[in-house]
């Protein structure tokens, strides 16, 4: 599996060198660090004032079009990109890259993360470790699981079989448009498939391909996404 089998690194993000469309994705959340620690922060007009109630600590470029709450803190390394809203009690918590015209919302936490353009995570979510592809929603309270609770690291399931990806810690991994409905929590290393869906309040784990719908029955059934 490819990088480009779910989502394509969109011009908005100066981070092209290091997310290579022929990588595998789960590789991408491992260089997140690397893209951040090259980035030449004074190089980029930012937004350099906030109120009192916005904490900021480290190298931080949040653009000037930025929508800031009156509470919420980041810490970097991290880039927020043109557009994107800020909810308040946000926690942006390092090594976070987020793209244009996204909402972070009230009460989330993000940590290690890659989210392109239009992502919404609105309402209490969490996203450690994971790359969410253009136009990828989480309904409120939907969670990114990112480490096992048994020793290890992640495997993922891919369309050519399970894969060690030599990680301790992987949350999800969400192709382009992809949809996960309010309380449901993504198991450690969950692909999900461009334009897929994960229906609400659901433990769902493994690999959704494009174009599907799991569904929360006493058995997780998948279905073919209606266009």
């Amino acid at each position: 599996m490819k990088a480009s089998d779910l989502f394509s690194l969109p011009e908005s993000l100066p981070f092209a060198d290091f997310f290579k469309p022929d990588a595998p994705p789960w590789e991408w959340v491992s260089l997140i660090k690397d893209a951040l620690e090259a980035f030449d922060f004074s190089s980029t007009e930012g937004q350099t004032e906030f109120a009192p109630g916005v904490s900021v600590s480290g190298a931080v470029f949040v653009h000037t079009t930025v929508s800031l709450p009156p509470v919420c803190s980041i810490t970097g390394p991290a880039y927020i990109g043109a557009g994107t809203e800020i909810r308040p009690g946000a926690f942006i918590r390092s090594q976070v890259i987020v793209g244009e015209g996204c909402v972070l919302g009230n009460s989330c936490e993000y940590k290690n993360c890659l989210l392109m353009d239009e992502v919404e995570t609105a309402h209490f979510n969490y996203v450690g470790d994971s790359v969410l592809g253009s136009g990828a929603h989480l309904g409120a309270g939907a969670i990114l699981a990112n480490l096992r609770l048994l020793p290890g690291d992640v495997e993922v399931h891919t369309p050519d079989g399970r894969v060690e990806t030599g990680l301790r810690k992987l949350g999800a991994i969400l192709g382009e448009k992809a949809e996960v409905g309010c309380n449901t929590v993504l198991q450690p290393g969950t692909i999900i498939g461009k334009r897929s869906i994960v229906l609400a309040a659901m433990a769902y784990g493994g690999y959704l391909p494009d174009n599907h719908i799991a569904r929360p029955t006493q058995q997780a059934k998948i279905s073919t996404r209606p266009d």
